[in-house]
């Protein structure tokens, strides 16, 4: 099944692609890589999850927020490709989780990006990753994530 056939049997749409805030382009690809720029959790921009993990958000809502932050990510790669059947791989995911000091759960909210690239992409979507807590996001947003992304020849 397709990517984007997956997105709609998981009842996922996937945004506008996010335009970028300031000195920057959304995408930029060297050879078969594409590498995506941050994306947070903003849809036709409105913020969806703002504030920190610890105080106003729960692991669980800081996930939803991290999926968020993926679909932004596969809205930026379609527009920058034309098409989600032209990813071989999720290479890398960088998360960054807005939360309280000492938060020490930050891989289990950047789940919610690493878990919806393996729905959409089976094993291509399996990745190497990094998932960080840190005190405060772009627009007070609950969650960032970053990727790296192998295209195919």
């Amino acid at each position: 099944m397709n990517p984007e056939a997956k997105l709609a049997e998981l009842g996922l749409t996937l945004p506008n692609p996010p335009a970028a805030a300031g000195s920057y382009v959304p995408t930029v690809r060297t050879g078969n890589l594409l590498y995506c720029a941050g994306t947070i959790c903003m849809v036709a921009g409105q913020m969806t999850h703002t504030g920190q993990v610890g105080k106003e958000h729960t692991v669980q809502s800081g996930a939803k927020a991290a999926e968020v932050c993926a679909l932004n990510t596969l809205a930026n790669i379609k527009a920058a490709v034309g098409s989600l059947d032209k990813v071989a791989r999720i290479v890398f995911v960088s998360g960054f989780v807005n939360a309280v000091d000492g938060f020490a759960d930050s891989p289990a909210v950047i789940n919610g990006a690493s878990d919806l690239f393996l729905k959409v992409f089976g094993e291509a979507g399996k990745h190497a990753r990094a998932a960080v807590a840190v005190n405060g996001l772009p627009k007070g947003s609950t969650a960032e994530v970053q990727v790296v992304v192998e295209l195919k020849a």
